[in-house]
């Protein structure tokens, strides 16, 4: 069974374009998507299939459909999911601390993946798991899943383009001198080590923003905006900042006030690559760490 992927007019702007420039342009179809197109499905301009190299008119209605996504593997485990926002192509959730994002060998069921594809399949849609940003299992707050092959190519291009914008809200020891700053430090594997990583010199680019919210006697709420995407880079920034994460042991944090690390996905900001509509979304401090904030911390 064809699922129709995109559906739209072309304008007097787009007249004069191939299919591909059109779909490859302003669509940010994929070469390996276009391909996957040609290959299995069909792109059809007026209710009439066509070649990729056919040039369009003004008015002309463009339809790119795909054979419908095989069943994702993943076990389905039904579990609670606090969804945010769902459309045809973006799931946005928020995730608790304490759950894995997705399978691992130490994880190997009971993630968010599997409680996901329980939820998809429950609504008789085939799916993939395909999630945007990722979160350490400690991590709570805003996660993105995009619902399909071309979202997610869109959104991971935004991402590498730093257009989809992503904040964090940390609590760190101590009191950093600047009340705002930039850290444009490389990070690595740590040698001998296949979770831990570090500032290194052979390591790849790595740049994190950090504002100042308030500062305690002790602790600092800081919030924080990835320019990249490294693992673990805001836990190993403000390691190299000398400000660790609060409960944040391998980095180190002490988990004398809270036994994870206080890192909260807080914001998500983007442009949806269908309606090209600015989404803007928050997500609240989970209890542990707006009680830490509460009692550690002077809100001003």
């Amino acid at each position: 069974m064809n699922e129709r992927l995109l559906h739209f007019q072309v304008t007097e702007e787009e007249a004069g374009l191939t299919l591909r420039d059109l779909l490859r342009g302003k669509y940010g179809v994929s070469r390996r998507l276009l391909n996957r197109v040609k290959n299995d499905g069909a792109i059809l301009l007026n209710g009439v299939p066509e070649r990729v190299h056919r040039l369009v008119q003004a008015g002309d209605v463009v339809e790119v459909w795909l054979p419908a996504e095989q069943a994702e593997t993943l076990a389905p485990q039904p579990m609670p999911l606090a969804i945010r926002y769902e459309d045809d192509d973006l799931l946005l959730l928020a995730k608790p601390a304490g759950v894995v994002v997705h399978p691992t060998r130490t994880h190997p069921d009971r993630t968010l993946a599997n409680g996901v594809v329980a939820y998809w399949q429950a609504k008789g849609e085939l799916r993939r798991f395909r999630p945007v940003n990722r979160l350490d299992k400690d991590t709570s707050g805003l996660l993105l899943v995009a619902k399909n092959q071309w979202a997610h190519e869109c959104l991971s291009r935004m991402q590498r383009r730093q257009l989809l914008k992503r904040t964090y809200w940390a609590v760190v020891h101590g009191l950093p001198r600047h009340d705002e700053g930039e850290i444009a430090a490389p990070i690595g594997l740590k040698p001998g080590s296949i979770i831990e990583r570090e500032v290194r010199a052979d390591g790849q680019p790595a740049v994190t923003r950090y504002r100042v919210l308030a500062r305690g006697a002790e602790v600092s709420l800081l919030e924080l905006q990835l320019l990249t995407g490294r693992t673990h880079q805001i836990r190993v920034h403000m390691r190299y900042l000398g400000h660790p994460l609060v409960g944040d042991d391998l980095y180190g944090g002490q988990r004398s006030l809270l036994g994870r690390q206080a890192l909260h996905a807080a914001k998500v900001e983007l442009v949806h690559p269908r309606t090209g509509k600015l989404l803007q979304f928050s997500e609240p401090l989970p209890t542990d760490m707006a009680e830490l904030v509460k009692t550690c911390v002077n809100i001003r």
